[in-house]
């Protein structure tokens, strides 16, 4: 568009045209929302609405002080182009964008009506572009009376047919039923764009389902694995119940040679005692002497007995405390894959019930 045109005001909306055919039926300008703005060409005092798809202006509509903007439902308005000879209809997202749009329509309809009296009357605006920049929605200008015969727009008879005959067109147009399909129209889109969104989101879930479900399988083996694991610890575990026993065993058996070396040394210290009233009888000497080198062998294969209980008592623990703690860190890893596998399958039943 020439540069002399700045743009005043920009929404977005669907846009339509009346089916030029029947002239009841709405016909989408797209399939996705435009933007529609308005445009004021200072050159010419000319206030416009356009709309363009692509490379295609889908509106460029001239602003007259005879047009009237009409709201059809809480998010669609309608408007009747003479020179184009056709009604546009735009579809918004809400209530309160339909509403701005309707107040620049009858702002930009005044700016148009001023701009034409004081035209003909060979004056010139001081502030055409009514101050409005681009994106913005400002309060209407001050729009001055001098009286009722200052409203003349000098327009022949005909044309003034012409424009009461489109005006009882499109009463008629409305009356039968183009309201109610103009408002599925705008239904529709909105319904195809919220399907749009579905579709992504359900591609999405897939790929995160695919993907869970094979943390699912990994953390499934590598669970089985873990009961093994604690299979044969606990078969292990057996053979410790069983070096329990042994260590009971062993216990008792230190404590029957403790007595036993006790008991000998008591013999011994009593033998030792009596050795020296049987000096006299050799054979007794003799006899005692070899009994004593005897006890003294029997009390060094006791205590070396002893040792080696004590040394296997001391492995026995040690192999159990080992086995105990790599028990409880198998434990506590089942404990972290249990609990991660609860949460997937929560995770999972959510996703199913949604």
């Amino acid at each position: 568009f020439p540069c002399r045109e700045q743009p005043i005001f920009s929404t977005r909306a669907h846009v339509f045209q009346i089916d030029p055919a029947t002239k009841r039926n709405w016909i989408p300008a797209s399939k996705h929302a435009l933007t529609v703005s308005y445009f004021y060409d200072a050159t010419r005092s000319v206030y416009r609405i356009i709309s363009v798809g692509g490379t295609k202006a889908i509106i460029n509509s001239t602003i007259t002080p005879n047009m009237t903007f009409t709201k059809t439902s809480q998010k669609f308005g309608q408007w009747a182009d003479s020179r184009a000879n056709t009604v546009y209809g735009l579809g918004f997202a809400s209530e309160q964008h339909l509403s701005q749009f309707a107040e620049k329509f009858q702002e930009v309809k005044e700016a148009a009506r001023l701009a034409r009296e004081k035209s003909q009357d060979k004056t010139e605006l001081t502030n055409p572009a009514l101050n409005i920049t681009s994106h913005q929605v400002l309060p209407s200008p001050i729009i001055s009376s001098n009286g009722p015969g200052e409203d003349k727009f000098f327009r022949s008879q005909s044309a003034d047919v012409e424009i009461a005959t489109e005006k009882e067109r499109l009463k008629k147009m409305l009356s039968e039923g183009s309201v109610s399909e103009v408002q599925w129209e705008a239904e529709f889109f909105s319904l195809q764009d919220n399907n749009n969104k579905l579709v992504a989101a359900l591609h999405e879930a897939n790929a995160n389902v695919d993907q869970w479900k094979k943390q699912l399988a990994a953390y499934q083996e590598e669970t089985e694995t873990l009961r093994q694991r604690v299979a044969e610890l606990e078969s292990q575990g057996g053979h410790d119940s069983s070096s329990e026993n042994n260590k009971e065993e062993l216990s008792q058996t230190l404590e029957e040679l403790e007595l036993l070396i006790k008991a000998k040394d008591e013999e011994i210290q009593m033998l030792k005692s009596q050795k020296c009233g049987r000096w006299e009888a050799e054979g007794e000497r003799e006899e005692t002497l070899q009994k004593l080198q005897e006890l003294e062998a029997r009390n060094a294969e006791l205590e070396r007995r002893l040792h080696l209980a004590e040394q296997t008592l001391a492995e026995t623990l040690a192999e159990r405390e080992k086995i105990q703690n790599e028990v409880t860190k198998v434990a506590e890893i089942m404990d972290v894959k249990i609990f991660e596998l609860s949460e997937i399958r929560q995770g999972l039943a959510k996703l199913v019930e949604s």
